[in-house]
């Protein structure tokens, strides 16, 4: 292998997680020329991966590369991994991360895909990685967010991402590892802002799905897409956050993503739910995790604790709790005047 390429693809990676989106992830650092582990929950998802080189699961369609192979943790596939990416649901985050750091090296790289909080603690997932895998985490911890649709990664679509680490020479080394023809990938030191980002956008998603459910237009999309916006840089901007964090890929790019794209399980789960269905139906039909369903009561608590006003938020909890979608619109719109 050539001597001048980061030493993660010479040591090997790994990307905790079967579904879609770590599968399109795994096969982006296979394609980088890394050797590359998908880590699944099932041996048997595993075995017709190794088989037939494609997740009969997620994404069936796309043949993966050779030097991607897959294992379950009981395989032993993290402890060679120079860098392990976790993509599980955030409200497993920790009992997968507590599962494998027994394994994981201790200099690997551990860079989360995950877009939440965790519930209860409302802990960043970064926080929960430096809780559970030590004192060296702060200096090998990353996370990754922007509007990174796995359908269109996984298709070579021309796509953006953000990296952000504390420290500034890891962000930068997984700068040069993931930027490819069709995948660019921007460096932030904003950690918490990015984290913070990821997980409002999918409750603001799931907002606009009501909206479409409800068959309301662009004018209400854009209103729901511009003032989700504002809720989220007040509440990251509260927590430390920098402004600019929230007009980039993380914030606006990933929020106009996710609250439009006909990929989006959030926007679906939100459409699904304003038409009857309730959450656990929604996710059901759909058949994947819609972070926001489990993100929405967090972000609200986050926000009271903060003394932060995000009316969206409060609205889009409300109807999981069972309000009628359309009553929910009669308050928001209904809410005193006030300025921009």
């Amino acid at each position: 292998m050539n001597s001048k390429l980061p030493p993660i693809l010479e040591l090997g990676a790994a990307v905790i997680g079967g579904g879609s989106w770590g599968t399109a992830f795994a096969r982006l650092l296979a394609r980088a020329g890394a050797r590359t582990e998908l880590v699944c929950r099932r041996q048997e998802q595993a075995r017709a991966i190794n088989r037939a080189h494609r997740n009969p699961d997620y994404l069936g369609g796309i043949e993966l590369p050779v030097n991607l192979a897959a294992s379950t943790l009981a395989g032993g596939a993290l402890a060679e991994a120079a860098l392990v990416a976790l993509a599980v649901p955030s409200r497993a985050f920790r009992d997968v991360v507590r599962a494998a750091a027994p394994a994981i090296a201790p200099d690997a790289v551990v860079l989360s895909l995950v877009k939440g909080l965790e519930p209860v603690t409302l802990k960043r997932l970064s926080v929960v990685l430096g809780e559970e895998l030590g004192e060296t985490a702060a200096s090998r911890v990353a996370v990754l967010s922007g509007p990174n649709h796995a359908e269109e990664v996984v298709a070579d679509v021309p796509t953006a991402t953000t990296v952000a680490a504390q420290e500034e020479g890891l962000a930068r080394r997984l700068q040069q590892l993931l930027t490819t023809g069709s995948f660019r990938v921007y460096v932030n030191n904003d950690l918490a802002g990015v984290e913070l980002c990821g997980a409002v956008k999918n409750v603001i998603a799931l907002a606009a799905g009501m909206s479409d459910g409800m068959g309301f237009g662009d004018n209400a999309k854009a209103s729901l897409i511009t003032r989700g916006l504002a809720e989220m840089a007040r509440l990251g901007m509260s927590l430390g956050a920098a402004p600019a964090t929230f007009s980039g890929l993380a914030g606006m790019g990933d929020l106009i993503a996710t609250c439009t794209s006909r990929h989006s399980r959030n926007r679906l789960a939100g459409e699904l739910i304003a038409r009857g269905r309730s959450a656990a139906e929604a996710e059901a039909e759909i058949g994947m995790v819609a972070e926001g369903i489990a993100s929405a009561p967090s972000v609200r608590e986050l926000a009271r604790h903060a003394d932060v006003e995000m009316p969206i938020t409060e609205q889009v909890c409300a109807v999981l709790e069972g309000k009628e979608a359309r009553a929910a619109v009669t308050e928001l719109m209904s809410r005193r005047p006030n300025v921009e």
